[in-house]
C-alpha cells in the first residue's frame, strides 16, 4: 500500500513541459538537464528554410532523441523581402489555431520558449489558457519574437546584463546562456587530433546548423591549399538551393587520397558532438551567432568570425566584437572577403596563436556555466504559479 501511494505521489509530481524551438543549443542544454521523468513536447520548425524542403536540424536532433516533435507552420517576419514574405504572414492565424489545439491536447504545466517566430503563437495561446510561460534570450540585446511575447511571459531569463533594458524589470532573471554538457577532458598531444591519422592542426569550419553558402564558396576556393597544411572539418548545411554539399563532395572525391583523408565533409554535425570538435580543433571559422560564441568562450578557442551581414540589429557583428575584445576572435567582414584573404587570415592566426588568449580582465563578463540549472529553477517556479482552467 505504501508503495502504491509513493508511485501515485511520483506520478503527480511529473512535470509536463512544452519546449519551443528557436535557438536550439540552449533548448538542448535545458532539455538535457531536466529530470528524466519530465514529459516533453517540442514545438518547432520541421523545415530549415522558407520554401525549402530540407529538414531542419532541430527536427532531426529532437526526433533522434525520441522526443515528440510537432512542426508548427506559422507566419514569420522576414528580414528580407522574398516571394514567400506575404504568404508567410498569412499563415499566422493558422499557427494560432494549431497552437491552441496542441496546448489543449498536451496540457503542459509550463511553456518554455527560446526565441524565434514559432514561439509567438504558442506563448500567446498559453497566456490565454493561463499556462505560465518562460522565455530565454541568448543574445546580448533582444530578439524581435522575445520582445513581442515578453508581455505574456511569467519570467524572462537573460544571458547578458545588456538585455535587461528590453524587458519588464520585474520579470527578468539573469541566468546566463546554457551550453550542453560536453565531456571535460584535456587531450594530450597524441590524442588531440585522433580523428585524423596525422599530427596536422585541425580547422573546424561551420556556417551554423543551416550552413553558409558564402563560407562554403570561400572554402572551396582554397580547399586544396588548406589541406596541404591542415585537417579540415567542414559543416556545409543542406540548403537545396545551392547544392553546396554535393559540389564539395565531388571536389573531395577528386582530391589525391592523402589530401582527401584530411577533409571531413558533413551536411550536419550533431550538437552533442560540436563540443568535442571545437575542443580538438586549433581554429574555428564560423558566423558569430551566440551559440558558437558561447561555446568558443567555454573552450577558449581562437576563431575567425564572419558576421552575417543582415542579422537582426547587426547582432552578429556585436557578438564578434565582444569575442574580439575578450581576446580570442578576429573579425572578417563579408563584404571585404574573398578566398585569398581568408587564407591569409588563417595563416596570420596560426603564426600568432599565443596571442589569442582570453583577457583576464574580461573574465567577469563571461556567462555562468550553471545556466541550465538556473533556468530549470525558474521553470519550476513558473509551473507552481499555474492556474488551471482545463
Amino acid at each position: 500500500l505504501m508503495g502504491f501511494f509513493a508511485l501515485l505521489r511520483m506520478t503527480m509530481l511529473i512535470m509536463k513541459i512544452v519546449l519551443i524551438g528557436g535557438h536550439l543549443s540552449p533548448a538542448l542544454s535545458v532539455l538535457e538537464a531536466l529530470p528524466k521523468e519530465t514529459k516533453i513536447l517540442f514545438i518547432g520548425r520541421k523545415y530549415a528554410l522558407e520554401g525549402d524542403k530540407a529538414l531542419s536540424l532541430e527536427y532531426k536532433t529532437i526526433t533522434g532523441l525520441n522526443i515528440p516533435f510537432v512542426g508548427l507552420n506559422t507566419g514569420r517576419l522576414q528580414r528580407k523581402l522574398t516571394r514567400f514574405t506575404l504568404f508567410s504572414l498569412l499563415k499566422l492565424p493558422f499557427g494560432i489555431i494549431k497552437s491552441f489545439l496542441i496546448l489543449i491536447e498536451f496540457r503542459p504545466d509550463v511553456v518554455v520558449g527560446f526565441g524565434g517566430y514559432v514561439s509567438i503563437p504558442v506563448i500567446l495561446c498559453s497566456f490565454i489558457l493561463r499556462i505560465p510561460s518562460v522565455i530565454h534570450e541568448q543574445t546580448m540585446e533582444a530578439g524581435l519574437a522575445n520582445k513581442l511575447v515578453s508581455r505574456f511571459a511569467k519570467k524572462i531569463c537573460i544571458s547578458w546584463q545588456t538585455s535587461q533594458k528590453y524587458f519588464p524589470k520585474d520579470k527578468v532573471v539573469m541566468t546566463g546562456n546554457p551550453i550542453r554538457k560536453f565531456p571535460i577532458f584535456i587531450p594530450t598531444q597524441s590524442e588531440q587530433f585522433s580523428i585524423f591519422n596525422n599530427k596536422l592542426p585541425t580547422i573546424f569550419i561551420t556556417g551554423g546548423s543551416s550552413g553558409s553558402h558564402f563560407i562554403n564558396v570561400l572554402t572551396e576556393g582554397i580547399i586544396k591549399e588548406l589541406l596541404r597544411t591542415y585537417n579540415i572539418i567542414h559543416q556545409v548545411g543542406d540548403a537545396h538551393e545551392y547544392h553546396d554539399f554535393d559540389r564539395l563532395e565531388r571536389i573531395r572525391q577528386a582530391l589525391p587520397e592523402k589530401l582527401r583523408d584530411n577533409y571531413i565533409l558533413e551536411k550536419f554535425i550533431d550538437p552533442s558532438e560540436i563540443g568535442e570538435l571545437i575542443s580538438s580543433s586549433s581554429l574555428i571559422i564560423s558566423r558569430s551567432g551566440m551559440n558558437i560564441i558561447t561555446e568558443l568562450l567555454y573552450f577558449e578557442k581562437p576563431a575567425l568570425l564572419i558576421p552575417l551581414p543582415f542579422s537582426q540589429n547587426n547582432e552578429q557583428l556585436k557578438n564578434a566584437r565582444f569575442l574580439e575584445k575578450i581576446g580570442i576572435g578576429k573579425i572578417l567582414q563579408q563584404g571585404e572577403l574573398d578566398s585569398r584573404k581568408l587564407f591569409q587570415a588563417i595563416d596570420f592566426v596560426f603564426h600568432n596563436l599565443n596571442n589569442y588568449k582570453i583577457n583576464k580582465s574580461e573574465l567577469k563578463s563571461l556567462p555562468s556555466k550553471n545556466a541550465a540549472q538556473s533556468i530549470i529553477s525558474i521553470i519550476n517556479y513558473a509551473a507552481k504559479k499555474r492556474t488551471k482552467i482545463f
